[in-house]
């Protein structure tokens, strides 16, 4: 991973592991904009493993959250009218486009513009429930659905929308790195997210941070590293930062 003092790719995860998920604020190497990026552990049998082990995690979660999905449902559909889940177009691996699934946070036919306008503090489209299921994260449960068809990973790369911007400019011309996200399949949770790097990306600064940790990711995976993000992504969504 890459190394907080040297700047240095090292794949060695550190021993004390809440130094991993600790937001970044340090300046990248020159060049970490456009260099090649180094191959991945995630090709070939790790690949494969981590499919395997999303597919079994999936099953094994999905008896225990349909309970919570289903008062989920309920509470949506006595909130507000309209569909109980929401699909939105996002860009998986090698930049194929599928449907994610969320359930609907905002006041129906508010979201019709996709990808354009994200959700920002205090936004009026949101609504009660809404706020509560952004701010816990449990608007993400359907996504286990999207596990098990092969859209997504447990743990990855968030997937956006096509035409989302920084700053005023489209994701992928703030950084050409910004594609290499596309080499591995998107996740419920990442790296990024669990580094505090969620929310509204007003400025491309907040972009970059996000690459830089979902490359850096790719480029350090192991089962260990997902087994930590998906652990700490309990805490994180506990303390509510960054969402809404």
């Amino acid at each position: 991973m890459i190394n907080l003092r040297s700047h240095a790719i090292a794949r060695l995860i550190p021993a004390d592991a809440d130094a991993l998920f600790e937001p970044i604020s340090y300046a990248m190497p020159p060049g970490w904009r456009t260099a090649h990026p180094a191959p991945s552990p995630l090709t070939g049998w790790g690949g494969r493993t981590k499919r395997l082990l999303d597919i079994v995690l999936a099953l094994l979660v999905l008896p225990i959250l349909a309970a919570a999905m289903l008062v989920v449902a309920v509470a949506i559909r006595c909130d507000s009218p309209g569909p109980v889940l929401f699909r939105q177009e996002r860009v998986g691996l090698h930049n194929r486009r599928f449907a994610l699934l969320k359930f609907r946070t905002m006041y129906h036919g508010a979201s019709a513009e996709p990808g354009c306008r994200q959700a920002t503090r205090h936004d009026p489209r949101i609504t009660r429930v809404g706020h509560f299921l952004r701010c816990t994260s449990l608007d993400e449960l359907p996504q286990v659905f999207n596990v098990l068809r092969g859209d997504m990973s447990i743990v990855g790369p968030r997937p956006h929308a096509p035409g989302t911007r920084a700053g005023g400019r489209l994701f992928e011309d703030v950084t050409p790195r910004y594609a290499d996200r596309h080499m591995v399949r998107p996740g419920i949770t990442g790296l990024a997210q669990v580094r505090g790097w969620r929310g509204e990306t007003d400025i491309e600064e907040k972009l970059l941070r996000r690459v830089e940790s979902d490359l850096e990711y790719i480029q350090t995976w192991s089962l260990r590293l997902d087994f930590l993000i998906t652990w700490r992504t309990i805490f994180t969504v506990l303390r509510m930062r960054n969402a809404y």
